[in-house]
Formats: structure tokens, C-alpha cells, sequence
């Protein structure tokens, strides 16, 4: 045989292996682009569905969820009811990143028929895509913080509400403040106002630690704190200021179950070491005030102002002031007060005087502060005053390096925000 007949054979059957080969590389191709092009789609479909879903969580139809996000990715052509390889829309609540309150994933997968795929490997004749997306109805957040008027950070302070907001219930757009390199660090922050956001909190190289989706302008609910009943007392048989000067002193009530009315009280005046006994202090149209140092104060305490009663706490003053059941400054359990464990001050909502706290930089205050209609001021003065428990005020001002520690309570209340427009956050 000729052997250029040989060669030729051979140039001919490389010429369609290559052909093939070329086909094969278009085929798959062809493959690849059709999976991309689905891969888009069931991310829009994952969108949609999520978005949706969201929206039937934030306003209390939860059970119809799984309903209306099978609907959407249906219309954006992933059919669930399809009875050969349906789409399948998972919704589950995010478990990784940022996100706390109503916020709903939808994965969206199905498996897909390839056109020349499977012709290689039958394995292939199908291929799963899938896609995520992640979406807000809105937040429902434990309120540790509300008040009625203004909120500001300034000079280097720092607001801690692990697990729970600040919410403001003012109408008023600049009632929401920060500055001065201070901290906010809480799961959520919410104004009855609208505007105060970005500007108002994000300048002077402050930091915000809140999720961006949870910190929402314009709600229209408010945080309503529970008061706690006002203890019972006869004003006639409240006594005169016990406080005296350049001794050591012991002020209060008779045992922790017990009640003791002053017209005013003075605690570690001029030096004097003063202990405060366990139990419920009521302060009549005077005012208590702390000064001196050092000043011990007292565990298991529980004061309410009422009247023009107003409390004022001088700068400098190491004050160790904890409510009953609370955690003392060494650990161990303060001594209880029956139904005002955990709120350390009251003041009536009839009662307007501010209250006022400085502080040195070794005072523990731990209860909550309940006081509808104050102003509080919160300072370190020297150092920082650290303060934990959940506040109730008309306004709230942290200035001058001051740590406070807003602890989750029953007292304020939880708040519900939710939006007839979810937002697609992932």
C-alpha cells in the first residue's frame, strides 16, 4: 500500500477528532452559558421569594411564608409544582452575619437538564443549581433604653445594650445624637423621628455597632416601660435629713421587706463613710444626694423619689449603689426587695427634677433607672462611672467618658418594628 494513502487516512481522522473535540468545547459551552443563565434566574427567584416571605412574617401571617415564596419562585420560573425535578424553596432564619430580628433566607434549587451535558456522563444530565438570598420584615427587639426626648453620646462615652435597643419616642430630628469619639454598641436603634441618621450618629469618629437594618427612623410604635407600683407611705411621718459629717453612719430602713421616708438624704457627707441598709427608701420633695468620699452605699436598695424629689451624685464620688437580687461589686447576690428587685431607682412620672450622675472612676451602680419624667446626665467626671441596667427617661445625656451598661430587663418593654416594603439585605 501506498503509504502516502496512509497519511492521508490519518489527516482525515485527526481532522475529525479535532472537529469533535471542537464541538464538544461548543457543546459544553452551550452547557455552561444555559447554567449561568438559570443560575440568575434563581437568584431573582431567591429574591423574590425571600422579600415576600419577609413581608408575610412582618405582618403576622408567618404560617402563609412557605406559601407566598413558593408563588414567587414559580413566577420567576422555578416551579415547585412541577412533578418531575421541581424547584424546592427552603426559608430558614439566617445563622451566620449581622442579623437579628425578622429576617428570612430563601434558598431556591433545582436541578436542571443540560443539552449535551449528559451525553459524556450520564450523571450530568441534570445539574442542581441553587441560590440565597436574605430578607427583613422588620425587627422585634427587647428595649433596654426608652425615652421621650433627646439621646446623645458625646466625649468619649460609651452605651453597651448587649441583646437589646435604644429606641427615642421623640418627633423631633435631632433628638438622636452622638460625638466626640464615643461608642454605641446595641442590637438595635430606633427614633419616632426621621432624619437623624446618617448624620446625626456617624461624625467626630464615633462608632456604631448596630446593624445597619436595625437602625430604623420613623416608628410609628412606641416603647412603653412597665412602672412599677409606688411603695405606700405617709408624708407626715417622713423624717428630716439623716445625713452627718466626718463619722461613720448608717442610714435606711429596719430590714430589706421594710420602708423608710426622709424629706431628703445625704450620703457621705464631708467625708463621713456612710452604708445604706437593705430595703426601700421613699425620698419626699427633697434631695438625695451623694457626695463625699469614700462612700460605700449599700447592696439591696431601692429608692423612690417623689414629690419635687431630685437625685444628684457629685464628680469624684465612688459610689457602690446595687438593687435587690442584683449582682454586687465582689459577685454574690444582693439582698432582695421583694417587687423591686432589679430597678434600682424610681422616680414618680409626676416628678420632672433631673437626676443628675457624676461619679468617680470606681463606682458600681447596678439596676435599673426608672424615670418617665427626667432628664438623666450621665458623667464620668475623673474617670468613668459604670452604671448596668435598663433606663427609662424623658432624655438621656452620656458626656465625659462614661461607661453605661444597659442590661436587658422587663421593665422597658419590647419593641416591634416592621415594614409593609421588606428590604432585601443579601
Amino acid at each position: 500500500m501506498d503509504p502516502r494513502d496512509e497519511s492521508g487516512q490519518t489527516v482525515v481522522l485527526v481532522a475529525v477528532f479535532l472537529g469533535l473535540l471542537a464541538l464538544g468545547f461548543v457543546a459544553f459551552a452551550l452547557d455552561v452559558g444555559a447554567l449561568f443563565r438559570e443560575k440568575r434566574m434563581a437568584q431573582a427567584a431567591a429574591q423574590a421569594a425571600a422579600v415576600a416571605a419577609a413581608e408575610e412574617v412582618g405582618t403576622g401571617n408567618s404560617a402563609n411564608a412557605q406559601a407566598i415564596a413558593n408563588a414567587m419562585a414559580t413566577l420567576n420560573g422555578f416551579n415547585t409544582g412541577l412533578a418531575t425535578n421541581p424547584a424546592t424553596v427552603t426559608l430558614t432564619t439566617p445563622t451566620t452575619g449581622n442579623f437579628t430580628g425578622s429576617y428570612i433566607q430563601a434558598t431556591v434549587s433545582m436541578p436542571i437538564h443540560t443539552y449535551f451535558m449528559g451525553a459524556f456522563s450520564h450523571g450530568m444530565a441534570t445539574v442542581p443549581v441553587s441560590a440565597k438570598a436574605i430578607a427583613g420584615g422588620g425587627f422585634s427587639s427587647q428595649t433596654c433604653v426608652c425615652l421621650t426626648g433627646n439621646f446623645s453620646v458625646t466625649g468619649g462615652s460609651t452605651l453597651n445594650a448587649p441583646g437589646c435597643g435604644v429606641f427615642d419616642n421623640s418627633s423631633n430630628s435631632s433628638s438622636i445624637q452622638m460625638s466626640g469619639g464615643s461608642t454605641l454598641n446595641a442590637a438595635s436603634l430606633g427614633g419616632a423621628s426621621t432624619g437623624w441618621y446618617p448624620g446625626n450618629i456617624t461624625g467626630g469618629g464615633d462608632t456604631i455597632n448596630v446593624p445597619v437594618a436595625d437602625i430604623v427612623q420613623g416608628v410609628s410604635t412606641t416603647c412603653t416601660p412597665t412602672l412599677p407600683t409606688a411603695p405606700s407611705f405617709v408624708p407626715a411621718n417622713c423624717v428630716a435629713n439623716p445625713g452627718g459629717s466626718y463619722g461613720t453612719y448608717t442610714f435606711g430602713p429596719a430590714n430589706a421587706s421594710s420602708t423608710i421616708c426622709y424629706k431628703a438624704l445625704t450620703v457621705g457627707a464631708n467625708g463621713s463613710t456612710c452604708t445604706l441598709n437593705p430595703g426601700i427608701y421613699v425620698i419626699n420633695n427633697g434631695e438625695l444626694h451623694f457626695t463625699g468620699n469614700p462612700n460605700l452605699g449599700g447592696n439591696g436598695v431601692f429608692f423612690y423619689l417623689t414629690g419635687t424629689a431630685s437625685l444628684v451624685m457629685d464628680g469624684g464620688v465612688n459610689v457602690n449603689l446595687v438593687s435587690g437580687g442584683a449582682t454586687e461589686s465582689g459577685g454574690g447576690s444582693a439582698p432582695v426587695v421583694g417587687p423591686y428587685d432589679g430597678v434600682l431607682i424610681y422616680q414618680d412620672p409626676n416628678d420632672t427634677s433631673p437626676m443628675t450622675f457624676t461619679g468617680g472612676s470606681q463606682s458600681y451602680i447596678n439596676g435599673a433607672i426608672i424615670a418617665p419624667s427626667a432628664a438623666i446626665t450621665i458623667s464620668g467626671g475623673s474617670g468613668s462611672t459604670v452604671m448596668e441596667g435598663g433606663i427609662t427617661a424623658s432624655s438621656l445625656s452620656l458626656t465625659g467618658g462614661a461607661t453605661v451598661k444597659a442590661i436587658l430587663d422587663t421593665n422597658e418593654g419590647s419593641l416591634s418594628v416592621y415594614s409593609s416594603k421588606p428590604k432585601l439585605v443579601q
